[in-house]
């Protein structure tokens, strides 16, 4: 380890998240300080068939603007689960789908510069419809079915800019 904790304090929590501060030494003597944001790990689903994807949009407060983004998500309020149930779970209640088979694609860490907060990533296949269940902050989410080639252009044009969504399709495309 390249650094020694010297004190830890939490700075702000709330039902979402905590921001700790720590003050920490470097393997050369010098000091520095640390905020780290904690969440949970969440699941993030590639929903697809025919060959193309079903994404969902939605407003995203902090970049001010709608984003294209693979359904993705935890479970609410303290709840505990698999990453499997997780993806199911966030599957059905974004898009209402179910899927007959869930692959684990990999593990993903969001910022590791700020937090160990990590995504694993879904592939969804034999999708079979339902009516979406989603929470109070998702009732302007959409959803819609792309092909593959727009996809790609959403990718490449910068359209779909969520890094865990850009993350997922890298490993869909890495995948054996």
């Amino acid at each position: 380890m390249n650094f020694k904790t010297l004190s830890s304090r939490v700075v702000y929590e709330n039902p979402w998240l905590s921001l700790r501060e720590d003050r920490v030494e470097r393997a050369d003597g010098s000091s520095g300080l640390y905020s780290v944001i904690e969440k949970p790990d969440f699941a993030l689903v590639i929903p697809a068939e025919n060959d193309g994807f079903h994404l969902v949009e939605q407003y995203r407060y902090p970049v001010l603007g709608r984003s294209w983004e693979f359904p993705s998500g935890s479970l609410p309020d303290g709840a505990v689960g698999t990453p499997e149930q997780v993806a199911a779970v966030e599957l059905a209640e974004e898009t209402g789908f179910t899927a007959d088979r869930l692959e684990k694609l990999g593990f993903v860490h969001c910022a590791n510069s700020m937090t160990g907060e990590g995504v694993h990533v879904f592939l969804a296949t034999g999708l079979t419809p339902g009516e979406p269940n989603r929470e109070q902050t998702e009732q302007d989410m959409r959803q819609q079915w792309f092909p593959r080639t727009e996809v790609e252009r959403m990718l490449r044009d910068g359209v779909i800019t969520d890094g865990p969504s850009l993350a997922a399709y890298l490993l869909l495309t890495l995948r054996k």
